[in-house]
């Protein structure tokens, strides 16, 4: 029996949850058949058989959780016909691997202070020792503190897994937050011009791509490990869209050699791919910078999270009319707040400043 592991689907994402299988036990497969749908960078993409053969068993079910090279289908292997490349085999060895690796996530929170017998009331009860607040001599743990947060867990309900798309930003956000230094930048831009019945959406992309002509630095990635930048000719922005599974960012491509019509038109397709969750991976991919509009539900300024590899994010807040001077006297203006989170080392200060300013300058424009 020859064994099928789940290959690596882009990205450096470790896992992906199984959504559904097209095969069962005993099935003859081609290869190049759909084998199974999984969900992982907010996208649900089908994996292909490797191979042509009967399917002598799954070894993953609907809803699980599965890590990259753990196995997902044995082959028959009588009378199977080899026409791809097997991305991974169960060799001897491997249980014992899987038991280190459980044994190490099992070790105890480094820096914690607590007996043997507390932590094993920890890991009885569920209790994260590293969240807890010390009450016993010189900061050690002591079994009431384990009981009372067993007490507040029990009382907040039932543990619920992150799946799918919010599993993918909690990864993400995470990655964000070890590696980027970021550093925000607030203002406003007046909209009083603005004509009624516009394209916001359209007008913010034209804005960023006049900030990208302005400052071409924030258009860029970042190689932390080469200690490098890329500049990118190309603005694909990356457009932040609320779920109820959870965000997900399309890319628009070349936002800077498009017209209105063909970016609306580009918007409403991805976000109509985005609700029938049949948008590309290929579509979440690959954004040199990224947009946030989240004035549209609530709010008005933000320190909005950049995901490496690129090194800024603008969101914009409500608009709202305030007061302000015009020609020396008051006035009462529709202003749109604007923040702008770079990575700090890559990005410096000056540089996020002018491009907000060509951004503001850009929106200000009437048409």
């Amino acid at each position: 029996m020859r064994t099928f592991n789940l290959p690596d689907l882009g990205e450096g994402l470790q896992e992906a949850e199984i959504v559904g299988w097209h095969v069962s036990a005993g099935d003859h497969v081609v290869a190049d058949q759909p084998l199974v749908s999984v969900e992982t960078d907010k996208a649900v993409v089908e994996v292909p058989s490797p191979r042509a053969g009967r399917i002598a068993s799954l070894l993953a079910e609907a809803g699980e959780i599965v890590k990259v090279g753990a196995p997902l289908v044995a082959f028959d292997e009588a009378g199977a016909a080899d026409t791809g490349t097997v991305v991974g085999e169960i060799r001897a060895g491997d249980e014992r691997a899987e038991e280190a690796t459980i044994g190490e996530r099992g070790a105890p929170a480094v820096g914690v202070k607590a007996t043997p017998a507390v932590r094993a009331l920890a890991r009885r009860l569920g209790v994260d020792l590293a969240l807890l607040s010390p009450s016993g001599p010189d900061g050690v743990v002591t079994a009431r503190d384990v009981e009372q947060a067993a007490e507040t867990l029990h009382e907040a309900g039932p543990l619920e897994p992150l799946r799918g798309v919010r599993r993918a930003m909690a990864v993400r956000m995470a990655h964000a937050h070890a590696e980027v230094v970021p550093a925000t930048v607030i203002d406003e831009a007046d909209v009083e011009a603005w004509v009624d019945g516009g394209d916001v959406t359209i007008r913010l992309v034209r804005a960023i791509v006049a900030g990208c002509k302005a400052e071409p630095s924030l258009n860029a990635w970042y190689d932390s490990q080469a200690g490098g930048r890329r500049l990118h000719d190309a603005i694909d922005l990356g457009i932040a869209v609320d779920t109820v599974d959870g965000l997900f960012v399309p890319v628009l491509r070349d936002v800077a050699n498009r017209d209105a019509a063909d970016l609306r038109r580009g918007l409403e397709r991805m976000k109509a791919d985005i609700r029938a969750r049949t948008i590309p991976p290929e579509e979440l991919r690959g954004a040199t910078i990224t947009l946030s509009n989240f004035g549209t539900i609530a709010g008005r300024y933000a320190a909005p999270v950049v995901v490496p590899p690129q090194v800024a994010i603008l969101s914009t807040g409500r608009i709202e009319p305030q007061v302000v001077a015009v020609e020396g006297r008051p006035a009462v203006h529709r202003l749109m707040p604007l923040s702008l989170t770079i990575d700090h080392r890559v990005v410096t200060g000056g540089e996020a400043a002018r491009f907000l300013a060509a951004v503001i300058d850009g929106l200000e424009q009437r048409n």
